[in-house]
């Protein structure tokens, strides 16, 4: 198939799938104006729209290559841009006891959360999309960690649409913990950082409390999501272990670490030498946010309500109950570090 024929192939869908991700930007700016912030992100917007239309109007098979390029390609190519917003740099005045403390509290709540979700009878990928998400960095993790790990439509689905819904009812009652329980700023601004979803959120969460908690909050949250290209990497070599381990029977082999994992870690490397100049970062970081955002759209298109409905009861639980996993461990650390 020649570039002319393939691109007349993927045009349907793509267009599709950027009209509903421009719905959801509309949507969101509406949100803005109604209720002075985003409360619920322009990706999930997206994927809750995608489904909508989906489930109102069943699509012609003529839309699906174009859906398929959306959410796989595009996503990637979103993925290895997110490399660039993450520097080194940025975290190095953190302290290596707390980059250490951080970095465990990252693995337990990962263990523990897949663990839970597990015995809560969730899929094996769905469990490690919510461990991952509410152990990093809530959406940009669940969209990072899918294609590694090959999650489907219905599982990114399910795990976006619930842990964004904790991770704002995290924003309004996180603060209640240093106005009711006599927690000190500092330690307040940690907890925040290791415990609430987003760096937006993460700012919302810390600034009825003053600026020392709002740089505390976000010096911790930079350095868990420096945890993300890890992550990924570890997965994507498990995963693809697996993988070459079934089909080395067939004479089939693959790559253990995909390309966009590669992508990912380089562009992250480069940001931290200080080989991307300043000026690139923010289009680059637009235009990661941008393809998501189309990607997420492509998502919902292909979702099934009825199964991310079904699965909504034990995706909650195991979200709220690995949300208070991470927060217990999270106040550990705060004491093994004797944070004042």
């Amino acid at each position: 198939m020649s570039i002319a024929q393939r691109a007349n192939t993927i045009l349907p869908g793509l267009a599709l799938t950027a009209a509903v991700a421009l719905l959801a930007y509309a949507a969101e700016h509406v949100e803005v104006d109604l209720l002075g912030g985003r409360w619920i992100e322009s990706l999930v917007l997206a994927i809750a729209l995608g489904i909508a239309v989906c489930t109102i109007k069943p699509l012609k098979p003529v839309m699906k290559p174009g859906i398929d390029f959306s959410a796989k390609f595009l996503l990637e190519i979103a993925i290895v841009l997110l490399g660039a917003s993450i520097s080194l740099s940025a975290i190095s005045g953190a302290g290596v006891w707390l980059i250490a403390g951080i970095a465990i509290v990252v693995v337990l709540s990962i263990a523990a959360t897949y663990l839970i979700g597990r015995a809560l009878g969730l899929p094996p990928k769905l469990a490690t999309l919510i461990a991952c998400g509410n152990s990093i960095c809530g959406n940009s993790a669940i969209v990072a960690v899918a294609p590694v790990i090959e999650a489907d439509s219905q599982e990114i689905a399910a795990a976006l649409a619930f842990t964004a819904v904790l991770g704002i009812a995290a924003v309004f009652l996180l603060p209640l913990f240093y106005f009711h329980f006599g927690m000190s700023v500092p330690q307040y601004g940690t907890l925040a950082g290791l415990t609430v979803y987003a760096v937006p959120q993460v700012l919302a969460a810390t600034a009825p409390v003053g600026l020392l908690a709002v740089q505390t909050g976000t010096l911790v949250k930079l350095v868990r999501v420096l945890m993300l290209g890890p992550v990924i990497f570890l997965l994507g070599i498990l995963t693809k272990a697996e993988a070459s381990g079934s089909d080395e029977r067939s004479g089939h082999h693959h790559s253990l670490v995909p390309w966009f994992i590669c992508g990912f870690l380089g562009l992250m490397a480069l940001r931290s030498f200080g080989l991307i100049p300043d000026a690139l970062v923010a289009p680059m970081e637009t235009v990661s946010g941008i393809l998501t955002v189309i990607a997420m759209a492509a998502l919902g298109l292909s979702v099934n309500i009825r199964s991310v409905a079904h699965a909504g009861g034990r995706v909650i639980a195991a979200a709220t109950l690995s949300l208070l996993t991470l927060g217990a461990i999270s106040y550990g650390l705060i004491l093994a570090l004797q944070i004042q």
